[in-house]
């Protein structure tokens, strides 16, 4: 990849790695962070990196640096846990996109990873599955389980409501 088409990629995909990250961790200043490590790591092997293949190797990337920072956090004790209840107040004045990014909090991080990835940046399931480094079926049953967990939880609050 030359120094121009990396720079395109910069501009094509970096709101997407960084939509993509502020989904999963929630926290702005990280998701920023996530995409500099990303676009860092891919200048790094630009010249092993082909144009044609970037978009799928910026997502795979992010998604790692996304699962070390997960684990670092984790280990050092910094990572906020999100509650796992939800008062009726809070509720009543959720939007659905609050409702939305509640229930996925609420998903494992493989779950939410391959949800995100389909749902909201339209990845096919093999684009998932090597993203991920998943097999193809694997990438369907934890999205079938994700949609199912993200069903049951807004029918729960459909109730409450």
């Amino acid at each position: 990849m030359t120094a121009k088409e990396y720079n395109i990629s910069v501009d094509a995909y970096s709101d997407n790695i960084f939509r993509f990250a502020l989904k999963q961790l929630r926290n702005e200043m990280s998701a920023k962070d996530i995409v500099q490590e990303t676009f860092t790591k891919v200048w790094i092997k630009h010249e092993e990196v082909s144009f044609e293949k970037v978009k799928s190797y910026l997502f795979t990337t992010a998604y790692h640096a996304i699962v070390d920072w997960v684990k670092k956090e984790k280990r050092n004790g910094d990572f906020e846990a999100v509650s796992d209840t939800i008062s009726s107040e809070q509720i009543a004045s959720c939007d659905l996109q609050e409702v939305l990014h509640e229930a996925l909090s609420k998903l494992p991080e493989i779950q939410k990873t391959v949800v995100l990835l389909r749902d909201y940046e339209g990845y096919n399931y093999s684009e998932i599955a090597e993203i991920t480094k998943l097999s193809e079926s694997q990438v369907k049953v934890y999205i079938f389980r994700a949609r199912k967990t993200l069903q049951e939880y807004i029918k729960d609050l459909d109730l409450v409501l």
